[in-house]
């Protein structure tokens, strides 16, 4: 069957990807190679394909296509994440689709529809991925609610609790009211928000005075249970001692002293909600003070609430700003600006909620993860490193984290509660061992099974994804296996910077308490994808792309190199579309270059001409360099330039001009030698190529000879660095100026290139002649002279030598050469006057560095030379 002219992405990209999974290419076992191992941040068991994925995935494909070409053993462990809030908000929205309420359903019931929703949509985010070209060890594939991988995470808290790090505590938390569940602080994303003070006026108890008091939520007020003022506002040291009157609910409370109050801020007086207020619940415990939760779950009022029971707390803070004007409590109201905590997965408002949870003391487990990222030793490096001052930051101030949600989608918390009393429980990893813990906690051998209560809530997501690149190894259940032995610690993780804390840090933390070793060596933190206006992308704006029609209509390949060209390390992705045709366009000019060499006829009786002995060479000694130069930008995860290097050598240079130069006359065969010395830079060229573009380069790599497996391009060996020969770069740099310049006179002056011409040159570089056979082969030379003199004809300057194209005057149109050249030499008159002035100033010549004087003296050397040739030149014509 023979090549077709042009590439088809739709035709081929499922063919390969069928044939590596059929070959099992992407799988891993422990061997005697080096491991490369990466695991995949686990998208939610809810995701679709985005482009956030889709540049992630792109990212970690590169970096294992690549270590599996140098010959390591690559392991790229896929999964996903059961995302606690939002698959139980999925599942419990269509049970209601389907008239079925969450709350008439037992635990039981509830977990086999959510698994059946998960088995049925969760997977399809993995799937998508494997269009993109991802070359994961699908067998190997994870769910971080596994029965093993569950397993662990219980096993994990019953070890951190028996070391006294995990404790129950009554706190104020952040409690998200659509989830009903609690929220770790940092789930809790701040937003600016208009909204208004209100000033009410509270009746002093056995006085006609009033104390007015500034607050931006009027329906907390009913469960006030204090007013505090600071003990130097000598506005209010009268009444000390003395109590208030809440409004409505006309219930007293004491005024209270303390320095907390701002003096500035409101009236200098401060409403104190102990049940709705962080700073509050401080202020109520010092001082002893009532505690009264006016909210239901759901953040509607509750008896506490009066008439507006069972109401939701906006419309109720709309109702009683207006009842409170209308009863002469609200004195006015002002505009007001302040920052609101809402849900990162819902959105909704958090309260400050009181509630019994289960804590994780952070302080102390945190010291070896801070150490690990900012000490001398660097153990885990960012990238980029602007990184370490957020990850300094967070760890420094790190609080105890909150790890209970109350869901039923998670691992349940294994504790286990045989009495009343809040200390009558018991934790361990199974009801029987619990048991026996209970008999030996009590004395008493009555207790029954029967008898322990599990504690409904589950674990914050983030307390098993913590675990994440050990328990995909079993490392947990199973410390001393081979498979973690060998893969553990992983080598690199590829995810985004709103994540560091969420879920770097806290694997880090992980990673140190139970294998006393970093998880990864290097955390590649990539931008946000943003559109060409800067706008993060999102449904809501309506200008995030389909990540799969973008495959559809520009091929896998050419979406990775479209990401990736616009993706520098750690900057925001201006995505524009036109990168990804730009990458279509690439692959479509490699596919060109292949076709034209499978019309060639080879011919083993043809000698190698010197054109294309010298071409090569050259060609192998620029690859060479660019070869250190890619390798610099990976060691850097410079991913986006190791691409474009990689593009420039083989779009300009390889198809550009070595083609050009190596390529048979019009019907005329190829010599042997040359021949197969392309056809082996090209495949040079596509091991590079290959962890960016996959599925072109081995389709080109399979068509340019027949392939064992063992012989697949995703099974190749990557290159080699040798020394290269830096001097013929430069000549052949020197060389293509050459011919750009004589291209631009046959243009200008409207040579054909099928006419031969003459070139004379006056070397005053001194350059090389070996660069002649090039120089005549592409502009089409029938000789180059070497001359003392200056030649009639066009001119053009390469460095310091001059060089002739004779032409004969009744070929040219005279007058518009004549104004060509004369706005030409204006110009260079004009520049030549400007530099002259520049080194005519003394500051300047004395102050500058020396180079930079030297550069404006060439400058002034060059424009009179042009100017000379361009005199020369009018004097010819006239």
């Amino acid at each position: 069957m023979g090549i077709p002219s042009k590439y088809n992405a739709s035709e081929v990209e499922g063919k390969w990807y069928d044939y590596w999974m059929k070959h099992n290419y992407f799988h891993s076992e422990v061997d005697e190679r080096e491991p490369y191992t990466i695991v995949i941040p686990p998208p939610n068991v809810t995701g679709v394909l985005h482009m956030g994925h889709m540049l992630n995935n792109t990212i970690q494909d590169v970096l294992i296509r690549r270590a599996r070409l140098l010959g390591k053993n690559a392991c790229w462990v896929p999964g996903t994440d059961h995302a606690s809030i939002a698959t139980e908000a999925k599942v419990v929205a269509k049970l209601k689709e389907e008239g079925i309420n969450k709350n008439d359903l037992t635990r039981e019931e509830f977990l086999k529809h959510a698994f059946e929703w998960k088995d049925k949509y969760g997977g399809i985010i993995l799937e998508q991925l494997k269009k993109l070209g991802a070359s994961c060890d699908w067998e190997r594939t994870k769910f971080t609610m596994d029965d093993d991988m569950s397993e662990a995470v219980i096993k994990v808290f019953v070890d951190l609790y028996n070391k006294g790090l995990i404790y129950r505590g009554y706190r104020m938390v952040n409690w998200d009211p659509e989830a009903k569940t609690t929220l770790s602080d940092e789930e809790v994303i701040y937003e600016e928000r208009q909204g208004n003070l209100y000033y009410l006026q509270y009746d002093i108890v056995g006085s006609d005075e009033k104390v007015t008091i500034a607050t931006t939520r009027p329906e907390t007020i009913l469960g006030d249970t204090a007013i505090c003022i600071n003990p130097e506002d000598e506005r209010y040291s009268h009444l000390k001692g003395k109590k208030a009157i809440v409004p409505l609910c006309n219930r007293e409370i004491p005024i209270i002293e303390d320095e907390y109050v701002d003096l500035e801020f409101g009236t200098g007086c401060l409403k104190v909600t102990p049940a709705h207020d962080e700073n509050d619940k401080v202020l109520g415990d010092k001082h002893k003070l009532e505690v009264i939760d006016i909210f239901n779950e759901d953040a509607t009022l509750n008896s506490f609430g009066l008439h507006y029971q069972g109401k939701d707390r906006f419309v109720v803070r709309k109702e009683i700003s207006k009842e409170l004007e209308e009863k002469g409590y609200l004195v006015k109201t002002e505009q007001h600006t302040n920052k609101v905590g809402t849900s990162e997965r819902t959105k909704a408002v958090i309260e400050p909620r009181l509630s019994d949870q289960w804590f994780l003391k952070m302080e102390d487990l945190a010291k070896p993860a801070l150490e690990s990222v900012l000490g001398e030793g660097r153990d885990v490096k960012l990238y980029p490193r602007k990184f370490e001052n957020t990850y300094r930051h967070w760890m420094e101030n790190i609080r105890d984290w909150n790890i209970s949600r109350q869901l039923w989608w998670g691992q349940q918390i294994p504790a286990f509660y045989f009495g009343d009393g809040k200390e009558d429980f018991v934790v361990a990893e199974t009801k029987e061992e619990a048991l026996k813990l209970a008999w030996k906690k009590t004395n008493d051998y009555e207790i029954t099974a029967e008898d322990l209560r599990q504690d409904p809530d589950v674990l914050d997501t983030w307390f098993s994804s913590w675990l994440w690149p050990m328990s995909v190894f079993d490392g947990i259940r199973n410390p001393e296996n081979e498979e973690i032995k060998y893969y553990y610690p992983t080598n690199d993780l590829v995810t985004g910077p709103d994540i560091l804390f969420f879920w770097v840090a806290r694997m880090i933390i992980a990673g140190y308490e139970y294998k006393d070793a970093r998880p990864f060596e290097n955390v590649y933190l990539t931008g946000l994808v943003r559109d060409k206006q800067r706008r993060k992308m999102s449904k809501s704006l309506g200008n995030s792309p389909d990540a799969l029609k973008l495959i559809d209509d520009y091929g896998a390949d050419g979406v990775r190199v479209g990401l990736l060209l616009s993706s520098a390390a750690g900057n925001d992705l201006l995505f524009d579309e036109a990168l990804c045709d730009q990458g279509k366009k690439f692959g479509n000019k490699v596919w060109s270059a292949f076709y034209l060499t499978t019309l060639w006829e080879v011919s083993e009786d043809i000698a190698q001409p010197g054109h294309s002995k010298l071409a090569i060479e050259w060609y192998k000694a620029k690859f060479q360099q660019t070869l250190v130069e890619i390798e610099d930008h990976y060691s850097k995860y410079r991913l986006s330039d190791a691409l474009m290097a990689m593009y420039k050598l083989i779009y300009d240079d390889f198809c550009g001009f070595f083609l050009e130069v190596v390529k048979p006359a019009y019907q005329q065969p190829i010599d042997k030698k040359t021949y197969d010395e392309i056809i082996a830079i090209f495949e040079d060229n596509l091991r590079i190529l290959h962890p960016f573009m996959p599925f072109i380069t081995e389709e080109i790599w399979q068509s340019i000879s027949e392939r064992s497996k063992e012989e697949a391009l995703i099974v190749a060996k990557y290159p080699t660095q040798t020394s290269f020969d830096e001097e013929l770069i430069k000549n052949m740099d020197f060389a293509s100026e050459v011919i750009s310049g004589v291209r631009t006179v046959r243009k200008e002056k409207n040579i054909a290139h099928k006419d031969a011409i003459d070139i004379s040159v006056i070397n005053n570089e001194k350059s090389t002649d070996s660069f002649d056979e090039v120089i005549k082969k592409l502009v089409n030379a029938s000789q180059i002279n070497y001359v003392e003199e200056k030649i009639d004809g066009a001119s053009f300057r390469v460095k310091s030598n001059e060089y002739f194209i004779p032409i004969a005057v009744d070929s040219i149109n005279v007058e518009e050469e004549i104004k060509k050249i004369t706005e030409e030499l204006n110009y260079t008159e004009g520049f030549l006057k400007s530099v002259q002035k520049k080194l005519a100033n003394e500051r300047f010549v004395n102050n500058a560095p020396d180079q930079v004087v030297a550069n404006e003296r060439k400058k002034e050397a060059d424009a009179v030379a042009k100017i000379e040739t361009l005199k020369a030149s009018l004097a010819n014509l006239q």
